[in-house]
């Protein structure tokens, strides 16, 4: 369901047209040199491919002087250039168009390099986490520089580099005051034990595993109670995923991952694996293979539970395995 509105939403999002620029290039066979020093220079400037010989860029300034000095570029090197203005025919053309700018795979794939070096900052030198995290940012700047569309695949990677700052700082200066997340302070669960918790009637995927998360590792016994609308939260309740709760979304992040950051202080690679996938079910970003799956049961659930007390029952004990998977295939992966 949610994934549907997400998909609708960009489509709505996708059909206001623009007008590209196409650079049609020609070269001769024989000079390798130039077609391949050409080619990686409008792969850095972001350019779709259309077909072999044909690029493609949203109109603007910057990339019509990016596509007049390729253009100058071949004509140098003994081949042909035309620089062209297109004009969808349709939405469906439009949609197509930028398709060829999607870059959610280079994304993820830097978000699991900045994962994978937040992890390893304790057992290494400064000066080597100082380097790859500079290197890191480098790229991620790379990205966001030809990212003409950009989306929650470049805030989930910019809030994990923030992240990762943020430890390494705390691990290189430690007697230096450390910058806040935004609203997101580090908790204490034997503070908040035996509450009331309360969020929105017919719950969905970031409720009901923020749910489970509270009942699982933060609140053993903790009492939920449904609203009608968030108007109605007690105020001896902690409210979460409504605008004005105590525990809502900061940011990029979602209601679980606000809560994992709290309360769990991001240790346990398993929270983190099922944390992504609520965050594309619920906002979309960079996909997780598993969601599309978990979205399905979600939606039996929700259509065969007639209240939210028996909807979360059924939810925690598909969340129950889903932590038992993740933990288990970590742990496969450690030996």
């Amino acid at each position: 369901m949610v994934v549907m509105l997400i998909t609708i939403c960009r489509i709505i999002y996708m059909i206001t047209k623009n007008t590209w620029l196409a650079l049609i290039i020609s070269l001769p066979t024989s000079n390798a040199t130039a077609r391949m020093r050409i080619w990686r220079a409008l792969k850095s400037a972001g350019c779709g491919v259309l077909r072999d010989g044909v690029y493609l860029l949203p109109e603007g300034t910057t990339s019509h002087l990016g596509l007049q000095q390729q253009a100058g570029e071949v004509i140098r090197a003994g081949g042909t250039a035309y620089i062209l203005k297109l004009n969808p025919t349709d939405n469906a053309q439009e949609i197509f168009f930028r398709t060829l700018f999607d870059r959610t795979n280079e994304y993820a794939a830097l978000k699991q390099e900045i994962e994978a070096l937040r992890k390893a900052l304790t057992t290494q030198s400064i000066a080597t986490s100082s380097r790859k995290l500079q290197r890191l940012g480098r790229s991620l700047a790379a990205i966001s520089d030809i990212d003409f569309f950009p989306g929650h695949a470049k805030d989930q990677a910019c809030d994990s580099l923030t992240r990762t700052m943020t430890t390494f700082s705390a691990l290189s200066n430690p007697g230096e005051p450390q910058p806040g997340r935004g609203k997101i302070r580090k908790l204490e669960r034997k503070d908040f034990q035996n509450r009331i918790w309360a969020t929105r009637k017919r719950m969905w995927v970031d409720r009901l595993a923020s749910a489970w998360l509270i009942k699982r590792f933060i609140d053993p016994k903790a009492r939920f109670k449904w609203l009608d609308k968030p108007q109605d939260c007690p105020k001896n309740a902690l409210g979460f995923d409504f605008d004005g709760a105590t525990f809502t979304h900061a940011g990029s992040l979602v209601t679980f991952e606000v809560l994992l950051t709290s309360f769990i202080h991001e240790t346990d690679p398993a929270l983190l694996r099922l944390a992504s996938a609520v965050h594309f079910l619920d906002v979309g970003g960079i996909p997780v293979a598993e969601a599309h799956g978990l979205e399905m049961i979600l939606k039996g659930m929700q259509e065969r539970c007639n209240n939210d007390d028996n909807l979360l029952l059924e939810a925690s004990r598909m969340f129950d395995d889903l932590y038992t998977a993740y933990s288990s295939e970590g742990t496969q992966h450690e030996q």
